[in-house]
């Protein structure tokens, strides 16, 4: 997705997905950092957003740099941190770079990509960049821990047209989602037709955006990883803990780097 649609779709973003369960989703991964990483302090991740996750797993205790591309998702995630206790916004830190080719300037035990960021990558090309860039800011015997549209459920159970609305006391937002499937390119193109509407001045906004997602396959995965030094070591349904299935929409992939 280009930068600027990032930046207008930051502008709802946390009003659109108010009802995610963003501290389930905090304890899950934390869980599998457990599971995996006992003594893992330090977490890099891609495509940091507002900086939701990244507060709550700084409140954990882990030091969190994000990353991200849009300069007002970033700025959301500078005020979110400003109203934390000072303990916890020490943890952390927030800096505008591309996921394919951030370089940071230590190692980190444990890279993250939520929220399908890594679904983004629509060509071999990014998606490589964006694995190198977990590769080469990871410790030794370190993490990566993704989650993407998994391409067996998405053929098995087509996507479909969908509305969402939703509002709080000064703004509604009603959104409606257009799939369209692009099979020789693994990828849906979702057309989003946006009406905001300003309650106290009726004042409305339609904005129209295109998000590119490309469904991926364990196989293929398998070998990008591996060619970049990253070995998959687990895979279940997001949340869930089930196992990978054609029914499981959201696959997540844990990875370790080769020591």
């Amino acid at each position: 997705m280009e930068t600027k649609v990032f930046d207008a779709y930051s502008n709802y973003y946390d009003l659109l997905y108010q009802d995610k369960d963003y501290v389930a989703e905090t304890e899950y991964i934390n869980s599998l950092i457990s599971s995996y990483s006992k003594n893992a302090e330090s977490i890099l991740e891609l495509g940091s957003g507002t900086g939701i996750h990244a507060g709550l797993l700084a409140n954990i205790g882990y030091k969190v740099t994000g990353i991200d591309q849009s300069k007002t998702m970033l700025g959301k995630a500078g005020e979110r941190k400003k109203n934390l206790r000072k303990s916890i916004a020490e943890r952390l830190s927030f800096y505008e770079g591309d996921i394919r080719s951030f370089v940071g300037d230590k190692k980190f035990d444990v890279v993250i990509s939520l929220f399908h960021v890594m679904s983004y990558m629509e060509t071999d090309a990014d998606l490589i960049k964006a694995i190198q860039t977990a590769t080469g800011n990871l410790k030794k015997n370190g993490l990566f821990i993704f989650d993407c549209w998994h391409g067996p459920a998405v053929l098995n159970d087509k996507p479909i047209s969908r509305v969402k609305k939703i509002e709080n006391k000064t703004i509604l937002v009603n959104r409606k989602s257009i799939p369209e499937m692009l099979p020789d390119k693994n990828i849906v193109k979702v057309n989003f037709d946006i009406l905001i509407k300003n309650k106290k001045t009726n004042k409305e906004t339609i904005l129209h955006e295109t998000h590119k997602m490309r469904y991926l396959f364990t196989e293929e995965l398998k070998s990008m990883l591996e060619k970049n030094n990253l070995n998959i070591i687990h895979t279940e349904e997001w949340l869930t803990r089930k196992p990978l299935s054609k029914n499981s929409w959201n696959a997540c992939y844990v990875c370790r780097v080769d020591a």
